[in-house]
C-alpha cells in the first residue's frame, strides 16, 4: 500500500503545482496585458485601477473553494494592477529599457531559486508568515519616513530590504504550495503573483537607479 501511495502522492503534488503555477502564469499574462493597454491612462485612473485590483485581491478571501469565481478575481487583480502600473512601467521602458529586461531576468532567477528552495523543504514553514508580516510593516513605515526625511541611499536600502522580505515570502509561499491539496490554489497563486510583482519592482528600482 505504501509503495503504491507514494507515486500517487507525487502525481497529486505535481497536479497541484501545475494548476497553481498555471494560474500564476495566466495572472502575469493579464498583468502584462493591462500594462500594455494602460500606457496612456491618467494618474487618477491609474490609482483607481490599482484600488480595484487590490479590492479584487481582498475578494479572493471570500470566494475560497469557488474555483471559477476565485480564478476570475485573480485574473482581474492582474489586469487592473497592470492598468494601474502601466504608466510607471512605460516610463521605465522609455528611459531605461535595459533595466526592465534585467529586472525581469533577475526576478525569474530570484523567484525560481528561492521557490525551489521553499518547495524542496518538507517541513511546514507557515509559522514564518507572522514574522515576515511584522517586517513588512516595518518596511512600509521606513518607506513613509524616507518620503519626508532625506536619507543617503534610502531608496536602495528600501529596495534591498524589500527583496529580503519578499524573498522570504517566496520561500514560504512555495512551501505552502508543497503542503497544499489543491483546494486553495487561487489563494497560493495570488501570493506567488504578488511575490513576483514586488520582487520585479524592487529590482527595477535598483537597476533603474543605476541608469540615473
Amino acid at each position: 500500500m505504501s509503495l503504491a501511495a507514494a507515486p500517487n502522492a507525487d502525481v497529486a503534488g505535481g497536479s497541484v503545482f501545475g494548476q497553481t503555477m498555471g494560474l500564476v502564469a495566466a495572472t502575469l499574462g493579464f498583468l502584462t496585458l493591462g500594462a500594455y493597454l494602460g500606457r496612456h491612462l491618467g494618474g487618477g485612473v491609474s490609482i483607481l485601477c490599482c484600488v480595484i485590483g487590490f479590492l479584487c485581491l481582498i475578494g479572493l478571501n471570500y470566494v475560497r473553494g469557488a474555483g471559477g469565481a476565485a480564478a476570475g478575481l485573480l485574473f482581474a487583480t492582474g489586469l487592473f494592477l497592470g492598468l494601474g502600473l502601466a504608466g510607471g512601467l512605460d516610463a521605465y521602458a522609455s528611459a531605461a529599457p535595459d533595466a526592465v529586461w534585467q529586472s525581469a531576468a533577475a526576478t525569474a532567477l530570484f523567484v525560481g531559486g528561492l521557490g525551489a528552495l521553499g518547495y524542496g523543504i518538507q517541513s511546514d514553514l507557515s509559522g514564518g508568515y507572522r514574522l515576515l508580516f511584522l517586517l513588512l510593516m516595518g518596511l512600509i513605515i521606513y518607506g513613509l519616513i524616507t518620503l519626508f526625511v532625506s536619507m543617503p541611499a534610502g531608496n536602495v536600502i528600501y529596495a534591498v530590504l524589500g527583496l529580503v522580505i519578499f524573498g522570504g515570502y517566496t520561500v514560504l509561499d512555495f512551501n505552502r504550495l508543497r503542503q497544499s491539496d489543491g483546494g486553495d490554489a487561487p489563494s497560493i497563486a495570488a501570493g506567488i503573483f504578488l511575490d513576483v510583482l514586488n520582487v520585479f519592482t524592487f529590482f527595477l528600482e535598483l537597476f533603474g537607479r543605476g541608469r540615473d
